[in-house]
């Protein structure tokens, strides 16, 4: 699909955006191997979350959707079957990690793949700390990709420093963990995103943090709970970058989640000098949630780097090009993430951004970006990655003439409604 975006002179409204995706996953998970009924709200249906919830529908767990409310009918730690045909996760990396994490432990074996995009992403990273624990899992070749075959097993404990700091390996090795015979200790290079930890905890796990060291205790049970999904900070920062960038922009984006292991991209927004406000701030479900107030701004270039990119690593596409409308450079450090996500991201927005006329240098771990651009319109590709996208579409709303964005429903992804909002504001 190709969509056409059409430069805007302000943008000012009332928005909010999607559930959280990460969140909706392992709602889905969780509560699938919690005793009873799990009950979520504000559901994201994104292409993502569906896998997950077809991956465990073969599992043998039963599952009511009704727009954005879903209903997980769980079986208990033990109760997922044998899967009569291979569980396919579609685009969805976090799908594929995370289970691994839960079908290591089971007493069947099964096939796990997804598209191609998810064949050409890195699974060692999953399949070498879960070897460590006694796990069986194959893939292809050395470097571990989909189709994973994994044999369930009984697990041992371990104690596991992980090289990167990764919420999607950490949150596997947790799942795992609660199947395993003693606690396990993850030890984290720099904090990820934890809302495994949270919401385990709040199912009935027994999961501390002590000085940076995560420890995880096996458990008999969890049980099923009501599971209110905030608004997607990832779906959020693209407005939040849009109403700092255009002229005479306000723009409130409700009931957003904002988890601190989360909102780098707002630290870093307001270190440039952008004018944003976390207000009606509240708890639910053992997540922070809060409205996120936007203005206008005189941004300034930023060196981005060490913590806080792991806290923002699936914004900075958008980041970058909130960058272009800076005073002076921009530079982004420590981000080799970027390389592995549903594309090569640096390589990806360097090039694209390159064609509307910005001056992006792509490094090794990063980029260096030339604030005070102009940007013409042009004919641009998403690399079927929805961050992409989307990024390309905020930067087309201050680019002088129109923009094509080829395969641009791959927002369907993480935001199918995407387009419908810019319309909106």
């Amino acid at each position: 699909m190709q969509k056409v975006i059409y430069p805007k002179k302000s943008l000012n409204g009332t928005i909010t955006v999607p559930g959280d995706k990460s969140i909706s996953h392992r709602a889905v998970m969780f509560g699938s191997i919690a005793e009873g009924i799990t009950e979520i709200t504000g559901f994201l249906t994104g292409d993502d979350c569906m896998s997950t919830i077809s991956c465990f529908k073969k599992l043998g767990i039963n599952i009511e959707i009704d727009k954005d409310k879903v209903w997980v009918y769980g079986k208990g730690i033990n109760g997922l079957r044998k899967p009569s045909e291979v569980l396919d996760v579609g685009n969805s990396g976090t799908t594929i990690r995370l289970i691994s994490g839960i079908l290591a432990a089971q007493p069947f074996s099964c096939e796990i793949t997804g598209d191609e995009s998810i064949q050409k992403r890195p699974m060692n990273r999953v399949i070498k700390p879960l070897s460590l624990m006694g796990a069986k899992i194959k893939g292809i070749n050395k470097d571990g990709f989909a189709p994973l075959h994994i044999d369930g097993t009984k697990l041992n404990s371990m104690e596991y420093e992980l090289p990167v700091a990764s919420a999607q390996v950490k949150s596997a090795i947790l799942l795992a963990s609660l199947f395993a015979d003693k606690p396990t200790a993850i030890i984290e290079p720099v904090a990820s995103r934890n809302h495994t930890e949270i919401m385990l905890n709040y199912f009935g796990a027994d999961i501390k943090n002590k000085d940076g060291k995560i420890i995880s205790t096996p458990v008999k049970q969890l049980y099923g709970k009501k599971v209110a999904v905030p608004s997607d900070i990832s779906s959020a920062a693209f407005f939040i970058a849009a109403g700092l960038i255009m002229p005479d922009s306000h723009i409130i984006i409700k009931n957003v989640g904002v988890n601190k292991t989360r909102t780098g991209i707002i630290d870093a927004f307001k270190t440039m000098g952008g004018n944003i406000k976390i207000i009606n701030e509240s708890n639910d479900s053992g997540e922070a949630v809060a409205d996120i107030e936007v203005k206008t701004s005189n941004l300034k270039g930023i060196t981005l780097e060490g913590d806080i990119i792991p806290r923002m690593i699936d914004e900075i596409p958008v980041f970058a090009v909130a960058a272009l409308f800076a005073d002076g450079i921009t530079t982004v450090k420590n981000a080799e993430e970027l390389k592995v996500k549903e594309s090569n991201r640096i390589a990806v927005m360097a090039e694209e951004l390159g064609k509307m006329g910005a001056k992006v240098e792509e490094t090794d771990d990063g980029m260096i970006i030339k604030g005070n651009t102009s940007l013409h319109g042009a004919e641009v590709y998403s690399h079927n990655d929805h961050r992409v996208a989307m990024s390309l579409a905020i930067a087309a709303l201050k680019a002088y003439d129109q923009t094509i964005i080829n395969n641009a429903d791959c927002v369907n992804i993480s935001f199918p409604s995407f387009y419908d909002y810019i319309e909106k504001l």
